[in-house]
């Protein structure tokens, strides 16, 4: 009777932890033929800059985001981010992604369907020279920005009003970059 009892009560407990994990939900790895077509490069030449960002899928099913930043014009920076499209993202969500990068500073940016121009909400993130990392960076931690500045009073992240997800270098220094990304997921807490 004790061992049974103690058996259902261990069970119980598995459920329960069980159902208590965190899910990890894909938003975008690039296995698909049509990968491409659900990213675009975004530079510096909308406002006169001549930096050059570009990306491609590599034989290895990675996004690779390179190119070559520059400062001239009152440039710098370049940027991939995927088309606009419902992500299902709710509070309390982290963002993780899987990249490889060149050991400079880059910025996940999250776009809100809304009219305000070059508004989004940035979290820095620093890569390791040619090493594969996991980048966390929960919600609440990305902060409003309109053309690279903060933007005080904006509040928090709307996470049902975010379309987009994007890669942006602007660190200021002049030069080549590089970074893979294998996959982003949204990590959520189990509830």
């Amino acid at each position: 009777m004790e061992l049974a009892y103690l058996s259902g009560c261990f069970a119980l407990l598995m459920v329960t932890t069980a159902m208590a994990e965190d899910t990890f939900i894909p938003l975008f790895d690039f296995v698909e033929a049509d990968a491409p077509k659900e990213w675009q490069a975004v530079n510096d030449g909308v406002m006169g800059g001549v930096s050059e960002g570009k990306f491609r899928i590599t034989d290895d099913k990675t996004m690779e985001f390179f190119g070559t930043l520059s400062l001239e014009n009152n440039g710098g920076f370049a940027s991939v981010r995927s088309k606009a499209r419902k992500l299902g993202l709710e509070k309390g969500d982290t963002l993780v992604a899987k990249v490889r990068g060149d050991g400079r500073e880059y910025t996940l940016n999250l776009y809100p369907n809304r009219s305000r121009t070059a508004f989004s909400y940035r979290a820095t993130v620093k890569t390791e020279k040619d090493r594969w990392i996991e980048i966390r960076v929960p919600l609440n931690q990305f902060e409003a920005t309109s053309f690279g500045r903060v933007v005080r009073g904006a509040g928090p992240v709307k996470p049902e009003e975010i379309t987009s997800i994007g890669v942006l270098l602007g660190d200021k220094k002049a030069g080549p970059f590089r970074m893979e990304i294998e996959w982003i997921k949204v990590q959520r807490a189990g509830k």
